[in-house]
Protein backbone atom coordinates (compact mmCIF):
# COMPACT_ATOMS: atom_id res chain seq x y z
CA UNK A 1 0.00 0.00 0.00
CA UNK A 2 1.18 3.49 -1.06
CA UNK A 3 0.79 5.46 2.13
CA UNK A 4 1.31 9.53 2.67
CA UNK A 5 2.97 10.63 5.99
CA UNK A 6 2.53 14.02 6.74
CA UNK A 7 5.09 15.33 8.78
CA UNK A 8 8.73 15.20 9.14
CA UNK A 9 9.45 15.22 13.04
CA UNK A 10 10.06 12.21 15.03
CA UNK A 11 6.82 11.18 15.07
CA UNK A 12 6.44 11.51 11.38
CA UNK A 13 9.74 9.59 10.61
CA UNK A 14 9.75 6.76 13.68
CA UNK A 15 5.87 6.50 11.70
CA UNK A 16 7.62 6.15 8.49
CA UNK A 17 10.13 3.75 9.50
CA UNK A 18 7.76 1.23 11.04
CA UNK A 19 4.95 1.35 7.99
CA UNK A 20 8.31 0.77 5.62
CA UNK A 21 9.16 -2.30 7.67
CA UNK A 22 5.02 -3.17 7.52
CA UNK A 23 6.03 -3.57 3.67
CA UNK A 24 4.44 -0.19 2.46
CA UNK A 25 5.41 2.04 -0.50
CA UNK A 26 5.98 5.21 2.25
CA UNK A 27 6.52 8.96 1.34
CA UNK A 28 7.00 11.79 3.97
CA UNK A 29 6.61 15.51 3.19
CA UNK A 30 7.47 18.41 5.27
CA UNK A 31 7.96 22.06 4.40
CA UNK A 32 11.79 21.69 6.02
CA UNK A 33 14.26 21.24 4.01
CA UNK A 34 15.57 18.02 6.69
CA UNK A 35 13.90 16.03 9.18
CA UNK A 36 13.64 17.06 12.55
CA UNK A 37 13.93 20.94 12.29
CA UNK A 38 10.46 22.14 14.76
CA UNK A 39 9.49 20.52 17.98
CA UNK A 40 12.01 17.87 17.44
CA UNK A 41 14.80 19.83 17.21
CA UNK A 42 16.51 21.03 20.84
CA UNK A 43 13.86 19.19 23.18
CA UNK A 44 14.71 18.35 26.61
CA UNK A 45 16.34 15.40 25.38
CA UNK A 46 15.04 13.16 28.15
CA UNK A 47 13.30 9.71 27.04
CA UNK A 48 10.93 9.66 30.27
CA UNK A 49 9.15 6.96 30.71
CA UNK A 50 8.03 6.27 34.11
CA UNK A 51 7.68 10.21 34.24
CA UNK A 52 4.77 10.79 31.49
CA UNK A 53 2.37 12.22 33.34
CA UNK A 54 -0.38 14.42 32.40
CA UNK A 55 -0.16 18.57 33.04
CA UNK A 56 -4.02 18.42 33.79
CA UNK A 57 -4.48 17.30 37.38
CA UNK A 58 -6.24 18.26 40.54
CA UNK A 59 -5.02 20.86 42.00
CA UNK A 60 -3.35 22.17 39.06
CA UNK A 61 -5.82 25.49 38.34
CA UNK A 62 -4.94 26.51 41.97
CA UNK A 63 -1.05 25.88 41.38
CA UNK A 64 -1.36 27.55 37.90
CA UNK A 65 -1.91 30.90 39.79
CA UNK A 66 1.04 30.70 41.81
CA UNK A 67 2.70 29.51 39.04
CA UNK A 68 2.00 33.22 37.20
CA UNK A 69 3.16 34.42 40.00
CA UNK A 70 6.62 33.02 40.88
CA UNK A 71 9.60 35.45 39.66
CA UNK A 72 10.98 32.37 37.41
CA UNK A 73 7.32 31.24 36.47
CA UNK A 74 7.32 27.85 34.83
CA UNK A 75 3.88 28.46 33.30
CA UNK A 76 3.30 31.61 31.07
CA UNK A 77 -0.03 32.38 29.61
CA UNK A 78 -0.36 35.01 26.85
CA UNK A 79 -3.93 35.59 26.46
CA UNK A 80 -5.02 36.57 22.77
CA UNK A 81 -8.58 36.57 20.64
CA UNK A 82 -8.47 32.46 19.68
CA UNK A 83 -11.66 30.17 20.14
CA UNK A 84 -9.24 27.42 19.57
CA UNK A 85 -7.06 28.34 23.26
CA UNK A 86 -10.04 28.85 25.05
CA UNK A 87 -11.94 25.53 23.87
CA UNK A 88 -8.47 23.85 24.83
CA UNK A 89 -8.18 25.93 28.29
CA UNK A 90 -11.52 25.02 29.15
CA UNK A 91 -11.13 20.83 28.10
CA UNK A 92 -7.96 20.51 30.21
CA UNK A 93 -9.58 21.80 33.14
CA UNK A 94 -12.27 19.03 33.14
CA UNK A 95 -9.31 17.15 33.06
CA UNK A 96 -7.94 18.38 36.84
CA UNK A 97 -9.83 15.66 38.54
CA UNK A 98 -8.48 12.53 40.04
CA UNK A 99 -10.17 9.83 38.49
CA UNK A 100 -9.29 12.11 35.21
CA UNK A 101 -5.63 12.06 35.77
CA UNK A 102 -5.37 8.39 36.62
CA UNK A 103 -6.86 7.50 33.36
CA UNK A 104 -4.60 9.89 31.22
CA UNK A 105 -1.89 8.76 33.04
CA UNK A 106 -2.76 5.39 33.18
CA UNK A 107 -3.05 5.87 28.47
CA UNK A 108 0.05 7.88 29.02
CA UNK A 109 2.77 5.67 30.89
CA UNK A 110 1.00 2.28 28.35
CA UNK A 111 2.33 4.54 25.39
CA UNK A 112 5.73 5.30 26.78
CA UNK A 113 6.42 1.49 28.27
CA UNK A 114 6.03 0.06 24.88
CA UNK A 115 8.48 3.21 23.18
CA UNK A 116 11.17 2.04 25.84
CA UNK A 117 10.27 -1.43 24.35
CA UNK A 118 10.38 -0.28 20.92
CA UNK A 119 13.24 1.70 20.72
CA UNK A 120 15.59 -0.62 22.60
CA UNK A 121 14.72 -3.53 19.86
CA UNK A 122 15.23 -0.13 17.18
CA UNK A 123 19.01 0.47 18.77
CA UNK A 124 19.94 -3.26 18.53
CA UNK A 125 18.52 -3.61 15.03
CA UNK A 126 19.95 -0.69 13.68
CA UNK A 127 22.92 0.68 15.74
CA UNK A 128 21.68 3.95 15.63
CA UNK A 129 23.66 6.97 17.45
CA UNK A 130 22.36 9.78 18.94
CA UNK A 131 24.42 10.89 22.29
CA UNK A 132 22.42 7.89 24.00
CA UNK A 133 22.39 7.28 27.85
CA UNK A 134 20.35 4.93 30.04
CA UNK A 135 21.11 6.23 33.58
CA UNK A 136 17.54 7.13 35.08
CA UNK A 137 16.15 10.39 35.79
CA UNK A 138 15.53 12.30 38.95
CA UNK A 139 12.83 14.10 40.00
CA UNK A 140 14.31 16.59 42.14
CA UNK A 141 11.95 18.21 45.48
CA UNK A 142 13.25 21.41 46.95
CA UNK A 143 10.21 21.18 49.08
CA UNK A 144 9.16 18.32 51.73
CA UNK A 145 5.65 19.10 50.48
CA UNK A 146 6.74 18.24 46.60
CA UNK A 147 8.05 15.12 48.46
CA UNK A 148 4.91 14.25 50.00
CA UNK A 149 2.82 14.33 47.32
CA UNK A 150 4.16 12.11 44.67
CA UNK A 151 2.18 8.92 46.28
CA UNK A 152 -0.80 9.08 43.27
CA UNK A 153 2.26 8.99 40.97
CA UNK A 154 3.97 6.33 42.13
CA UNK A 155 0.35 4.24 42.85
CA UNK A 156 0.21 4.33 38.61
CA UNK A 157 3.78 3.28 37.93
CA UNK A 158 3.42 0.07 40.19
CA UNK A 159 0.03 -0.99 38.22
CA UNK A 160 2.40 -0.52 35.28
CA UNK A 161 5.47 -2.41 36.81
CA UNK A 162 7.33 0.86 36.14
CA UNK A 163 9.99 0.63 39.03
CA UNK A 164 10.79 3.52 41.08
CA UNK A 165 12.99 4.75 44.29
CA UNK A 166 12.40 7.11 46.60
CA UNK A 167 15.49 9.28 47.56
CA UNK A 168 16.90 10.99 50.32
CA UNK A 169 19.43 13.79 49.68
CA UNK A 170 22.42 11.15 50.00
CA UNK A 171 20.61 8.83 47.82
CA UNK A 172 19.68 11.54 44.93
CA UNK A 173 23.88 12.95 44.96
CA UNK A 174 24.13 8.99 44.89
CA UNK A 175 22.66 8.91 41.48
CA UNK A 176 23.90 12.53 40.03
CA UNK A 177 26.79 13.45 42.12
CA UNK A 178 27.41 16.67 40.87
CA UNK A 179 24.47 17.61 42.96
CA UNK A 180 26.58 16.92 46.15
CA UNK A 181 27.49 20.44 45.39
CA UNK A 182 24.64 22.35 46.16
CA UNK A 183 23.23 19.68 48.57
CA UNK A 184 21.34 22.28 50.64
CA UNK A 185 18.27 23.24 47.84
CA UNK A 186 16.78 20.06 47.90
CA UNK A 187 15.42 17.69 50.11
CA UNK A 188 14.96 14.48 48.14
CA UNK A 189 14.09 12.95 44.74
CA UNK A 190 12.17 10.24 42.94
CA UNK A 191 14.23 8.05 40.36
CA UNK A 192 13.41 6.49 37.65
CA UNK A 193 16.24 3.91 36.61
CA UNK A 194 14.73 2.72 33.91
CA UNK A 195 14.14 6.60 32.26
CA UNK A 196 17.08 7.64 29.26
CA UNK A 197 18.37 10.50 27.44
CA UNK A 198 19.16 11.17 23.92
CA UNK A 199 18.81 14.06 21.34
CA UNK A 200 15.80 13.55 19.42
CA UNK A 201 17.39 15.84 17.12
CA UNK A 202 20.06 13.41 15.77
CA UNK A 203 17.93 10.01 16.03
CA UNK A 204 15.43 11.85 14.02
CA UNK A 205 17.84 12.24 11.33
CA UNK A 206 19.75 8.88 11.85
CA UNK A 207 16.23 7.14 11.66
CA UNK A 208 15.36 9.11 8.34
CA UNK A 209 18.61 8.01 6.63
CA UNK A 210 17.80 4.37 7.71
CA UNK A 211 14.35 4.48 6.29
CA UNK A 212 15.75 6.16 2.91
CA UNK A 213 17.64 2.91 2.63
CA UNK A 214 14.58 0.80 3.09
CA UNK A 215 13.25 2.81 0.26
CA UNK A 216 11.21 5.45 2.42
CA UNK A 217 11.01 8.54 -0.28
CA UNK A 218 11.42 12.28 1.38
CA UNK A 219 9.41 15.05 -0.45
CA UNK A 220 11.42 18.36 1.80
CA UNK A 221 10.41 21.66 1.64
CA UNK A 222 7.16 21.13 0.31
CA UNK A 223 4.65 22.90 1.71
CA UNK A 224 1.04 21.41 2.85
CA UNK A 225 -1.94 23.19 2.01
CA UNK A 226 -4.78 20.41 2.81
CA UNK A 227 -6.55 17.15 2.25
CA UNK A 228 -9.13 17.21 -0.26
CA UNK A 229 -11.75 14.31 0.60
CA UNK A 230 -14.30 12.61 -2.22
CA UNK A 231 -16.89 9.81 -1.42
CA UNK A 232 -15.76 9.77 2.54
CA UNK A 233 -12.19 9.49 1.52
CA UNK A 234 -9.24 11.27 1.04
CA UNK A 235 -7.59 11.11 -2.37
CA UNK A 236 -5.07 14.13 -2.46
CA UNK A 237 -2.74 16.19 -0.24
CA UNK A 238 -2.91 19.49 -2.00
CA UNK A 239 0.87 21.05 -1.81
CA UNK A 240 2.51 24.09 -2.94
CA UNK A 241 4.61 21.10 -5.72
CA UNK A 242 1.01 20.30 -6.70
CA UNK A 243 -1.37 17.05 -5.47
CA UNK A 244 0.16 13.85 -3.86
CA UNK A 245 -1.76 11.19 -3.99
CA UNK A 246 -1.35 7.63 -1.91
CA UNK A 247 -3.93 4.81 -0.70
CA UNK A 248 -3.80 6.00 2.89
CA UNK A 249 -2.51 8.98 4.42
CA UNK A 250 -1.12 9.75 8.40
CA UNK A 251 -1.36 13.54 9.57
CA UNK A 252 2.06 13.91 11.93
CA UNK A 253 2.00 17.73 11.87
CA UNK A 254 2.01 18.25 15.33
CA UNK A 255 0.62 21.36 16.10
CA UNK A 256 -0.51 22.22 12.54
CA UNK A 257 -2.49 18.95 12.16
CA UNK A 258 -6.07 20.43 13.90
CA UNK A 259 -5.90 23.18 10.80
CA UNK A 260 -5.12 19.78 8.48
CA UNK A 261 -7.96 18.06 9.45
CA UNK A 262 -11.03 21.00 10.13
CA UNK A 263 -12.16 21.37 6.71
CA UNK A 264 -13.30 17.73 6.64
CA UNK A 265 -15.42 18.39 10.05
CA UNK A 266 -13.10 16.93 12.62
CA UNK A 267 -12.18 19.03 15.32
CA UNK A 268 -8.73 17.88 17.06
CA UNK A 269 -8.39 19.98 20.52
CA UNK A 270 -4.45 19.83 20.12
CA UNK A 271 -2.84 23.52 20.75
CA UNK A 272 0.78 24.48 20.78
CA UNK A 273 2.26 24.78 23.92
CA UNK A 274 5.47 26.83 23.86
CA UNK A 275 8.65 25.01 25.39
CA UNK A 276 12.16 26.92 25.41
CA UNK A 277 15.97 25.23 25.77
CA UNK A 278 19.42 25.85 26.24
CA UNK A 279 21.57 24.04 24.79
CA UNK A 280 25.38 24.63 26.68
CA UNK A 281 28.92 23.21 26.27
CA UNK A 282 29.94 20.83 29.42
CA UNK A 283 33.05 22.53 30.99
CA UNK A 284 33.64 20.67 33.75
CA UNK A 285 32.61 16.51 33.52
CA UNK A 286 32.61 16.20 37.05
CA UNK A 287 30.10 19.37 37.87
CA UNK A 288 27.85 18.31 34.76
CA UNK A 289 24.77 16.18 34.68
CA UNK A 290 24.98 12.34 34.32
CA UNK A 291 21.00 12.13 32.99
CA UNK A 292 18.70 14.09 33.45
CA UNK A 293 17.52 16.00 36.85
CA UNK A 294 13.87 17.31 36.64
CA UNK A 295 13.77 20.34 38.86
CA UNK A 296 10.27 20.32 39.75
CA UNK A 297 9.78 23.59 41.48
CA UNK A 298 10.33 25.02 37.72
CA UNK A 299 9.48 22.56 35.34
CA UNK A 300 12.49 22.32 33.93
CA UNK A 301 14.60 19.42 32.51
CA UNK A 302 18.78 19.21 33.13
CA UNK A 303 19.94 16.51 30.58
CA UNK A 304 23.36 15.53 29.73
CA UNK A 305 23.76 14.83 25.71
CA UNK A 306 27.11 13.99 24.70
CA UNK A 307 29.20 16.80 25.93
CA UNK A 308 26.23 19.02 25.54
CA UNK A 309 23.96 19.71 28.75
CA UNK A 310 20.36 20.36 27.13
CA UNK A 311 18.23 22.77 29.62
CA UNK A 312 14.32 22.60 28.42
CA UNK A 313 11.20 24.12 30.17
CA UNK A 314 8.25 26.76 30.54
CA UNK A 315 4.96 26.51 29.45
CA UNK A 316 4.08 29.19 27.65
CA UNK A 317 0.40 29.89 25.96
CA UNK A 318 1.07 32.41 23.30
CA UNK A 319 -0.73 30.53 19.95
CA UNK A 320 1.75 29.91 17.03
CA UNK A 321 4.22 32.29 18.32
CA UNK A 322 8.06 31.63 17.95
CA UNK A 323 9.41 34.25 19.56
CA UNK A 324 12.27 34.20 21.93
CA UNK A 325 11.52 35.71 24.92
CA UNK A 326 14.32 37.09 27.73
CA UNK A 327 12.25 36.03 30.79
CA UNK A 328 11.97 32.48 29.37
CA UNK A 329 15.82 31.91 28.77
CA UNK A 330 16.23 33.83 32.59
CA UNK A 331 14.32 31.13 34.15
CA UNK A 332 16.20 28.07 32.70
CA UNK A 333 19.71 29.50 33.39
CA UNK A 334 18.99 30.17 36.78
CA UNK A 335 17.78 26.18 37.48
CA UNK A 336 20.83 24.94 36.10
CA UNK A 337 23.27 27.08 37.67
CA UNK A 338 21.72 26.89 40.94
CA UNK A 339 22.07 23.11 40.86
CA UNK A 340 24.86 22.92 38.19
CA UNK A 341 26.69 25.50 38.94
CA UNK A 342 30.12 24.51 37.76
CA UNK A 343 28.80 22.20 34.96
CA UNK A 344 28.65 24.24 31.74
CA UNK A 345 29.16 27.50 30.06
CA UNK A 346 25.64 29.11 30.11
CA UNK A 347 27.24 32.58 28.86
CA UNK A 348 27.92 30.24 25.37
CA UNK A 349 24.56 28.47 25.44
CA UNK A 350 22.10 28.33 22.16
CA UNK A 351 18.75 29.27 23.12
CA UNK A 352 15.40 27.87 20.93
CA UNK A 353 11.97 27.45 20.95
CA UNK A 354 9.45 25.11 19.79
CA UNK A 355 5.67 24.63 19.71
CA UNK A 356 4.46 21.65 21.45
CA UNK A 357 1.48 19.44 20.40
CA UNK A 358 -0.79 19.53 23.44
CA UNK A 359 -4.30 17.97 23.81
CA UNK A 360 -6.07 18.95 26.74
CA UNK A 361 -5.67 15.23 28.43
CA UNK A 362 -2.13 14.86 27.54
CA UNK A 363 -2.76 11.53 25.69
CA UNK A 364 -1.45 11.36 22.23
CA UNK A 365 -4.01 10.97 19.32
CA UNK A 366 -2.53 7.60 17.84
CA UNK A 367 -5.24 5.70 15.36
CA UNK A 368 -7.81 5.93 12.59
CA UNK A 369 -10.48 8.44 11.77
CA UNK A 370 -13.81 8.20 10.18
CA UNK A 371 -12.53 8.51 6.97
CA UNK A 372 -11.32 5.16 6.24
CA UNK A 373 -8.14 5.98 5.05
CA UNK A 374 -7.02 8.86 7.26
CA UNK A 375 -5.04 8.30 10.21
CA UNK A 376 -3.70 10.46 12.94
CA UNK A 377 -0.44 10.28 14.69
CA UNK A 378 0.02 13.92 16.64
CA UNK A 379 -0.97 15.90 20.35
CA UNK A 380 1.99 14.08 22.15
CA UNK A 381 3.14 17.75 24.09
CA UNK A 382 6.01 16.94 25.59
CA UNK A 383 6.50 13.58 25.58
CA UNK A 384 6.97 13.02 21.53
CA UNK A 385 10.66 11.89 21.95
CA UNK A 386 9.74 9.54 24.64
CA UNK A 387 6.66 7.96 22.86
CA UNK A 388 8.11 8.40 19.18
CA UNK A 389 8.67 4.22 18.82
CA UNK A 390 6.00 2.93 20.05
CA UNK A 391 3.45 5.43 18.61
CA UNK A 392 5.32 4.97 15.24
CA UNK A 393 4.96 1.30 15.81
CA UNK A 394 1.25 1.41 16.91
CA UNK A 395 0.16 3.35 14.18
CA UNK A 396 1.81 1.12 11.29
CA UNK A 397 0.09 -1.91 12.72
CA UNK A 398 -3.86 0.01 12.88
CA UNK A 399 -2.69 1.92 9.23
CA UNK A 400 -1.61 -2.44 8.18
CA UNK A 401 -4.98 -3.68 9.67
CA UNK A 402 -2.85 -5.69 12.32
CA UNK A 403 -3.84 -5.95 15.79
CA UNK A 404 -1.19 -3.39 17.99
CA UNK A 405 0.43 -4.90 20.61
CA UNK A 406 -0.96 -2.69 23.29
CA UNK A 407 -4.56 -0.76 23.23
CA UNK A 408 -4.82 1.87 21.19
CA UNK A 409 -8.92 2.04 21.05
CA UNK A 410 -8.90 4.72 23.28
CA UNK A 411 -5.99 6.93 22.28
CA UNK A 412 -8.19 7.53 18.88
CA UNK A 413 -9.59 10.70 17.91
CA UNK A 414 -12.88 9.21 18.70
CA UNK A 415 -12.42 9.41 22.47
CA UNK A 416 -13.19 13.41 21.39
CA UNK A 417 -16.61 12.57 20.15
Amino acid sequence: MKVLVLGGGVIGVTSAWYLAKAGHEVTVVDRQDAPGRETSFANAGQLSYGYSSPWAGPGVPLKAVKWLLMHHRPFVFLPRPDPGMLSWLARMAANCTTRAYRRNKGRMVRVAEYSRVALAQLRQETGIRFDHRDRGTVQLFRTGRQLDAVGGDTAVLDEYGVPWELLEVAGCVAAEPALGRVRDRFVGGLRLPQDETGDAFLFTGGLAGKARERGVAFRLGVGIAGLRAEGGRVVAVETDHGDLTADAYVAALGSHTPALLRPLGMRLPVYPIKGYSLTLPVTEEAGAPVSTVMDETYKIAITRLGDRIRVGGTAEIAGFSTSLRKPRRETLEHSVRDLFPDGGDVGAARFWTGLRPMTPDGTPVIGATRLPNLFTNTGHGTLGWTMACGSGRALADIVSGRAPEIETADLSIARYG
